[in-house]
């Protein structure tokens, strides 16, 4: 009987030796894990991660102006409150008003309650009472005269490189004495001073008298 209790206990001990190599290996991967976890900072949440969406300056009465390759002014935007965003470099402006210079033709002006600049500075949204207005035109020795014409939307989206305004709003087009409603927006292009209008389109067409505009 005392043979067979040593047999046991050192059947044990050789069993205990053959595991020794996988003990001291799972005793230096739970000490290894345990260094990195405490040496590695806590895990911000995801709000914490991604910067936020918040003002870094303000202007009152702000100006941004562009210009073109010759030199001369391209455009304009003017705000009562310009704010800027560090995350994204785009810009709020409360009561935007923009000025396109387009050249040789009569300055265009394009404004809102509200607007957003994104931080390329290639779009500009305009939201609430949007407008576009440009004065009358002259005749010149390559284009006719052209009325005054007043655009009316509740959104404009100006691509600002491409020289053009668009809306898929309704919009209220007026030129002189013509009056035009489009149900699904329209594109004023600023190089050529057009107006296209898109989807179901009613209102009156007036010819403009000599003298008139």
């Amino acid at each position: 009987m005392l043979l067979n209790a040593q047999q046991i206990k050192v059947g044990l001990w050789r069993g205990l030796l053959r595991l020794m190599p996988l003990i001291l290996m799972g005793i230096l991967t739970l000490a290894t894990f345990w260094l990195v976890k405490k040496n590695t900072p806590s895990e911000k949440s995801t709000i914490e991660r991604i910067r936020l969406h918040e003002a870094d300056y303000t202007i009152t009465n702000g100006a941004l102006s562009a210009l073109n390759e010759a030199g001369f002014t391209k455009y304009r935007v003017l705000g009562k409150k310009v704010t800027h965003y560090d995350d994204d470099a785009s810009i709020d402006i409360e009561a935007p008003r923009m000025r396109l210079f387009p050249p040789e033709k009569s300055p265009v002006t394009v404004k809102a309650d509200t607007g957003h600049l994104d931080g390329d500075l290639t779009i500009l949204d305009l939201f609430d009472n949007a407008e576009i207005f440009r004065p009358a035109q002259a005749a010149t020795a390559s284009e006719s005269a052209k009325p005054r014409m007043l655009a009316r939307s509740s959104y404009f989206k100006v691509l600002i490189n491409d020289d053009v305004i668009e809306t898929n709003k309704p919009i209220t087009l007026e030129q002189g004495a013509s009056i035009m409603r489009s149900s699904d927006g329209g594109k004023f292009n600023n190089i050529e001073q057009s107006m296209v209008l898109s989807g179901q389109v009613k209102g009156r067409i007036e010819r403009t008298q000599p003298g008139t505009q």
